[in-house]
């Protein structure tokens, strides 16, 4: 299957790029597009993005950030003219919902007519489309299955588990629902516990004083399972979102891979925002299951997702693979190898995506039009992708910082930490922010400027009430324009709603 998508001689090529060393880019690789952190602020000179080194003679580091974002302006604008959209509206909330492109509609269009001129069925397990996107992911096909979105993704992880009574989970108190319910499903099915970790926000630990870094959560996590275990609790798993979607917190994976191998858990990462996003090597990061989103930030079909399974044993994560049966699958083989005979080397003792893709028939359009929009990705270079939206979004941070204080930001700049989304505290009157009434009244005035956004209910850390920040997400269609145009909006809308009556 070969995408019909042409970005010209500029288009970068179709990996997930290389990191200084020439190794496949994974998580560390997110450092490659910040050549500097300096003044004390996190400011990052953002010279390498989008392949852009040249400097201008801006007088400050925020005008030079902003100068190196359009460097590369004529390219990024003929993506953004692949979207349907109005372009005079600023949709800035990608971590809910993508906006399909002209080609991805254009294939899931003549996907659904030839089915019901043949009136088809959708009978098998996608193999040739798992094996095209599985390549710009870093996974190998029979580890890659298209779910129906990161709720379903994440059922399909928690669920097919072989749980005890008496097991734990450690997690957090920034997880989504889509991953909550099948814990608490587990919970009263199996009678396995949950324990969680309270999350910060913002930049340092409720001290002011003390770093929120990639370190913290190695050590929180790390003392957790050992405080459990001291206990006599039997901690089993390591379930948590990268980046949460309250807060953008991108919760290091290669930190809490390392807290699993040494403890010896099942890793469950509720990816929800990661592909078309970040450029992840999903082999590589070692986690057992990764649950993600198709419709987001990858802008495939609404109801599509991508669900990561483990299904060799490989450098990256030397533990064994987690006992599991699918838990929906329209195939099973009682005889060996049986579903629990897993692999204990490189090599796959069975084929685990055809196992759980193969699902009756299934809506082969949509999944054909998931497959259009990742190697649209793929074209256009996941590296530059992901060194883009991340220089929006350090770019957006660095501007709220300017015109409100490091204090309202939520979302911490450290490279480490980084994230397409952005959470902060948006109110003059600061105390505004324990207000959900107050913050919804924000995102309506920010709608009828043409400027889309949410809120988020967050349990913080070093506060005894929850916060409602706005969120915003900077993707591959926006500019600089779009953030100073929307820094201006927010601006305006907390002086107006500061004003008396």
């Amino acid at each position: 299957m070969e995408s019909r998508l042409d970005f010209g001689s500029e288009s970068m090529p179709a990996t997930r790029g290389e990191s200084a060393g020439g190794s496949p880019l994974i998580y560390p690789g997110r450092r490659g597009f910040m050549r500097a952190v300096g003044g004390g602020a996190g400011m990052v000179a953002l010279g390498s993005l989008a392949g852009c080194g040249s400097s201008s003679n801006a007088a400050t580091p925020l005008e030079e950030m902003r100068h190196n974002l359009t460097l590369d302006s004529a390219f990024w604008a003929d993506v953004r003219s692949k979207f349907v959209f109005p372009q005079s509206t600023a949709l800035m909330n990608v971590g809910t919902s993508g906006s399909m492109p002209q080609p991805v509609l254009d294939r899931y269009q003549q996907e659904n007519l030839d089915a019901a001129m043949r009136a088809s069925g959708g009978y098998g397990n996608l193999s040739a489309e798992r094996t095209l996107v599985a390549e710009g992911l870093g996974a190998d096909p029979d580890e890659l299955v298209f779910s129906y979105n990161t709720s379903d993704g994440m059922c399909q992880s928690l669920l097919g588990l072989d749980w005890q009574a008496g097991d734990v989970v450690v997690t957090t108190n920034h997880e989504h629902g889509g991953g909550n319910t099948p814990l608490n499903i587990a919970v009263d099915r199996y009678g396995i516990v949950v324990d969680r970790v309270a999350l910060p926000t913002g930049e340092t630990l409720p001290d002011g004083v003390t770093p929120h870094n990639a370190a913290w959560y190695y050590q929180t996590f790390s003392d957790r399972v050992r405080q459990l275990r001291s206990e006599g609790k039997r901690v089993r798993a390591l379930m948590w979102s990268s980046p949460t979607y309250l807060t953008g917190t991108m919760l290091p994976i290669p930190e809490l891979m390392r807290v699993c191998k040494e403890n010896e858990l099942i890793s469950i990462v509720d990816g929800a925002h990661l592909p078309g996003m970040m450029a992840y090597d999903y082999r590589e990061l070692g986690m057992d299951f990764m649950a993600a989103a198709g419709h987001k930030w990858q802008c495939g079909p609404g109801s599509t997702g991508i669900l990561f399974i483990r299904n060799k044993v490989r450098p990256s994560n030397p533990l064994p693979l987690p006992r599991y049966h699918p838990v929906t699958s329209s195939s099973f083989n009682p005889a060996p190898p049986a579903w629990h005979d897993r692999a204990t080397g490189a090599t796959a003792t069975y084929n685990i995506g055809n196992a759980v893709q193969s699902l009756g028939s299934l809506n082969v359009p949509m999944f054909r039009a998931l497959t259009e929009a990742c190697q649209m990705w793929d074209g256009i270079g996941r590296e530059r992708i992901q060194d883009y939206v991340l220089g929006l979004s350090l770019y957006l941070k660095e501007r709220i910082v300017d015109k409100w204080g490091v204090e309202r930001l939520y979302s911490p700049r450290d490279p480490d930490l980084l994230s397409a989304l952005t959470s902060f505290n948006p109110f003059r009157n600061h105390d505004d922010i324990y207000s959900s009434q107050k913050s919804a009244q924000f995102v309506a005035r920010l709608r009828e400027k043409n400027c889309g956004v949410r809120n988020t209910t967050v349990p913080a850390l070093g506060h005894t009430q929850n916060l409602y920040p706005l969120r915003i997400s900077t993707h591959l269609w926006h500019n600089v324009d779009d953030v100073d145009t929307l820094v201006d909006a927010m601006w305006e809308t907390a002086n107006e709603l500061n004003s008396p009556v």
